[in-house]
């Protein structure tokens, strides 16, 4: 999940949220939307390709 900032840069969350905190886990900020995306895939492709 990737949501917009005030300060204008983007920030990539967790989809599930942390069971100690209850608030979803930050993956990174990043200065455009693209890198954002970007590493959103690198993400999900990390977590089929593991191992």
């Amino acid at each position: 999940m990737i949501r917009k900032l005030t300060s204008g840069k983007y920030r990539l969350y967790s989809l599930k949220t942390d069971p100690k905190t209850h608030k979803r886990r930050n993956l990174g900020t990043f200065d455009s939307l693209e890198a954002a995306k970007k590493h959103e895939k690198e993400v999900q492709y990390f977590k089929r390709h593991k191992g």
